[in-house]
């Protein structure tokens, strides 16, 4: 992916009602949703909608086929992978463990802590001197 299209799909979702539309097109799989439905499950017009499925679109972060006299929106998953495989290029320095979130510490039904897993390769021990999952 080149930098110019990545601000493109990364300017289409720094908008409230676009990033809303977009994750609701992701969660709905290949399956998609019609204008219509959209429109309905967010409360959005359809003017606006229309409006913000061509900024998804012209960011190629969707896509859209015709049945009809009907146009279903999907996510474009490909492109989407392409995004997040530019975003987490070179991540961390080279170490892609950093970049993912990891579980918080939770308390079993019987009061005693639990320890978070440990990611391969890290040995526990933050660069602030801290120690991670005691």
């Amino acid at each position: 992916m080149k930098l110019l299209s990545a601000v493109r799909a990364l300017s289409a979702l720094a908008q409230e009602a676009r990033l809303t539309v977009f994750r609701l097109l992701v969660a709905s799989g290949d399956e998609g949703k019609c204008a219509g439905e959209i429109a309905e499950e967010l409360g959005i017009l359809k003017p606006t909608l229309s409006f913000h499925l061509k900024e998804l679109s012209h960011a190629q972060l969707i896509v859209a086929e015709r049945f009809g006299r009907r146009i279903r929106y999907r996510a474009n998953n490909p492109a989407i992978r392409q995004l997040m495989g530019y975003l987490m290029e070179e991540c961390c320095g080279g170490r892609p463990e950093l970049c993912f979130p990891r579980p918080a510490t939770a308390t079993r039904g019987d009061g005693n802590r639990r320890t978070r897993r440990q990611v391969p390769g890290e040995s526990g021990n933050r660069s602030d001197g801290a120690v991670m999952g005691r």
